[in-house]
């Protein structure tokens, strides 16, 4: 457990959580810690928990980007393949990068969450791109989400707004 892991984004689209070649960076998988150390508003019967979950309010009609911190405690893969609001017209999972000095984004099928791992979802890697609000939405408000995995329930995940840093 003491490893690093770094997310492997492959020509499909689809993220894993794989042991790194190189020194990576540690927002993007982190060992899991003890459950006892984690803040878990959001918790599951499907052994994940979700922390953190935030909005950057942008004023306008400009696409705003979510975060938020997803720990698989159990035993088994899962894999988050789509996150939903009422609140969005379209919501998709991003991936930013910096290839040869230059940031790039790209839109991310699947991530796969490893046994044990935190999956953090931050600037400069993963993060949700919320595109139309469908109703005015202003810092302190609460918008709830739901993530969807490959097997088991979906996940209710009610995000804080805030504005940007």
């Amino acid at each position: 457990m003491g490893c690093l892991f770094a997310a492997a984004l492959t020509m499909s689209g689809h993220a894993t959580a794989a042991p790194p070649t190189e020194p990576q960076s540690p927002d993007i998988h982190t060992p899991a810690v003890p459950a006892a150390n984690i803040p878990a508003p959001n918790i599951s019967p499907s052994n994940i928990k979700v922390t953190d979950a935030w909005i950057r309010w942008l004023p306008a009609d400009i696409p705003a980007a979510g975060y938020l911190t997803l720990v698989n405690t159990g035993t088994k893969d899962r894999v988050l393949i789509a996150v939903t609001s009422a609140a969005f017209d379209d919501v998709s999972v991003h991936q930013s990068l910096e290839e040869h000095g230059i940031s790039t984004m790209h839109p991310v099928d699947s991530i796969t969450l490893k046994p044990q791992t935190i999956v953090r979802f931050a600037e400069g890697g993963y993060h949700l791109m919320l595109m139309r609000p469908r109703r005015p939405i202003h810092p302190g408000d609460k918008v709830a989400m739901t993530l969807r995995f490959e097997t088991g329930p979906p996940i209710e995940v009610m995000f804080d707004v805030r504005e940007g840093s």
